[in-house]
């Protein structure tokens, strides 16, 4: 365990990075966006994810690599939605359309505070005034990151003072196979339905069965990367803990997902392009591939959807596990 200054932002104020230690992986965590800047495997000669070695890179091409995304991650249809009544615009930094991820300046773009370590974990705390990026509520999110038994796991929570959508997440790229990118890479989802989205990536509203399309890999199959960025519909609510995914690298290196959310957007990283990488790499497009266990993208303007609204009082809660063996 330690931690050591790990740059300055533009604005002055200082990123640590926490180095992590347990059995067989090691992690660099920043303080900025509560990101995974590198996990390592012993016996494994490369990154298993995608990390930039620059501050600078996390705030351009390198955004959201391995950072906690929120506190609304995907998308919120042209930035809008109603809540007990009352009609909220929201920061539109997609396509100048739509709200991605919480806002231009979402969870990853903000400097976490430690609040407790151990040789195997770090505890990160965020709060989140009323009002940021338009959205109500005074929110405090906390944040466990953790190494055991070859697993990294993520149990994160969140407390707010006025009802507000909540839906956070982990968003890793992995790359099981280094330089290789994820396509051959094998996959297996525990989902028979996924969402259909328009041509700006927000769910129609349809909810439709994976059989007959891309997105059936209920049995394990290739990835023919180029075509997903899409939610898979693992349940209609939070679950109990359980595996949900599993990917297998060409040379044999297995990740296994587990968590309690009700879904996972896959994305095949297709937008990647000259991303500054760990190891004097060059992130390209399909260089990794981003399991993000997470609500419904939208749901705050979909009644059939599951519901993600946090109410003053109640504890949000998720779970998420990512266990690599050989």
């Amino acid at each position: 365990m330690s931690v050591a200054p790990a740059g300055i932002l533009p604005d002055g104020r200082q990123v640590e990075r926490i180095t992590l230690q347990d059995g067989q992986l090691q992690a660099q965590i920043l303080t900025l966006g509560a990101i995974v800047q590198d996990l390592r495997l012993a016996g494994v000669d490369h990154p298993l994810v995608l990390g930039c070695p620059d501050l600078a890179d996390y705030l351009d091409r390198g955004r959201y690599l391995g950072a906690i995304v929120g506190r609304c991650a995907n998308r919120i249809a042209g930035g809008r939605f109603r809540l007990e009544g009352q009609a909220h615009q929201v920061d539109l930094n997609f396509r100048d359309r739509h709200c991605l991820h919480g806002g231009s300046q979402g969870t990853d773009l903000q400097l976490w505070n430690i609040v407790d370590l151990t040789p195997a974990s770090v505890t990160l705390r965020l709060v989140l005034e009323d009002g940021h990026m338009g959205f109500p509520g005074r929110m405090r999110i906390t944040a466990r990151i953790a190494l055991q038994d070859d697993t990294l796991r993520f149990q994160l929570t969140a407390m707010a003072d006025r009802a507000t959508p909540c839906n956070l997440t982990h968003h890793g790229y992995f790359a099981l196979d280094g330089q290789g990118g994820v396509a051959g890479q094998t996959l297996w989802i525990d989902a028979d339905r996924y969402l259909p989205v328009d041509d700006d990536l927000i769910p129609t509203g349809h909810i439709a069965p994976v059989a007959g399309t891309p997105f059936d890999f209920r049995d394990p199959r290739p990835i023919r990367p180029g075509a997903y960025d899409h939610n898979l519909c693992l349940s209609d609510g939070p679950q109990p803990l359980r595996e949900v995914a599993r990917l297998t690298g060409r040379e044999g290196l297995t990740l296994r997902l587990s968590t309690t959310a009700c879904g996972l957007q896959l994305y095949d990283g297709a937008h990647l392009q000259d991303v500054p990488g760990l190891e004097g790499r060059t992130y390209g497009p399909h260089a990794g591939l981003a399991l993000e266990a997470q609500l419904w993208p939208d749901a705050v303007n979909r009644p059939g959807f599951p519901d993600m609204i946090l109410h003053p009082g109640a504890v949000w809660s998720q779970t998420i596990c990512y266990r690599f063996s050989t």
